[in-house]
C-alpha cells in the first residue's frame, strides 16, 4: 500500500456526476488547489449495502464540511451511468438521492490505482495476455488533501468497514489548526481542546495538566 501523505495527490480527470444530476466530462481534483481543502473518498461500488450508509452520512454532514472550507468528493470504478442512476433512486429504496457532491467514475481503475486502493491486480502468461485477479473495486481509502494539494492524511478501510465521518471532521480540524497556530495535536484531540507545542518543555506542560 502507498502512503501518499507529504505527496502531492495524483492528478487525473475523469467523468462525474455532480448535484446529483449532471454529468460533466473532465472532472478534476486540480480545480480546487489553492482555494478549498477536499475529502477524497473511494467506495466499493454502487447499489451496494453498506456505502450508501456511507455517502448518506456525508451527506448529513455536508454543511460541516462546508463551514470548513472542504469540498467532499467520492469516487468508485462504476461508471457515471451507475452514479447518476444510484443518485435518482430514492433512499427507501436502496439508493442515495440526495446526495450533490460529485461522485467520479473510475470505470478503467486508473483512479484508484494511482491511490493504490484497488482490490486487484493484473497479471501475464506465459504468452503475455493480461487479466485480472480479484475484484475489480476500491477499498474504503480516504485522502484528506490540503489547499496545496498535498495529502495530510489517508486510511483505507477493507471492503465490509465503514468510516465514521466525525472522525473525518476532527482531522480536518486538527490540520487547520496545526496551520494556524503552529501548535501539534495530541491524542484524540478535538476542537476546543488544548494542543501543545513540539518542545520537550511543551509535552512536559501537556501531560502534568492531564495527570
Amino acid at each position: 500500500m502507498s502512503v501518499l501523505v507529504g505527496k502531492k495527490a495524483p492528478v487525473f480527470s475523469s467523468k462525474a456526476v455532480v448535484n446529483g444530476n449532471e454529468i460533466v466530462e473532465n472532472f478534476s481534483l486540480e480545480q480546487f488547489v489553492g482555494d478549498k481543502y477536499v475529502v477524497f473518498f473511494f467506495y466499493p461500488a454502487d447499489f451496494t449495502f453498506v456505502c450508501p450508509t456511507e455517502l448518506i452520512a456525508f451527506q448529513d454532514k455536508a454543511a460541516e464540511f462546508e463551514k470548513r472550507n472542504t469540498v467532499l468528493i467520492g469516487a468508485s470504478t462504476d461508471s457515471e451511468f451507475s452514479h447518476w442512476k444510484w443518485l435518482q433512486t430514492p433512499q427507501n429504496q436502496g439508493g442515495i438521492q440526495g446526495v450533490n457532491y460529485p461522485l467520479v467514475a473510475d470505470h478503467a481503475l486508473g483512479i484508484s490505482k494511482a491511490y493504490d486502493v484497488l482490490a486487484g491486480w493484473e497479471e501475464y502468461d506465459e504468452e503475455g495476455n493480461e487479466s485480472f485477479v480479484g475484484e475489480p473495486q476500491a477499498y474504503r481509502g480516504l485522502f484528506l488533501i490540503d489547499k496545496q494539494g498535498i495529502v495530510r492524511h489517508q486510511v483505507v478501510n477493507d471492503m465490509p468497514l465503514g468510516r465514521s465521518v466525525d472522525e473525518v471532521l476532527r482531522m480536518i480540524d486538527s490540520l487547520q489548526f496545526t496551520e494556524e497556530y503552529g501548535e501539534v495535536c495530541p491524542a484524540n484531540w478535538k476542537k476546543g481542546d488544548k494542543a501543545l507545542k513540539a518542545t520537550q518543555e511543551g509535552i512536559a506542560a501537556y501531560l502534568s495538566e492531564k495527570a
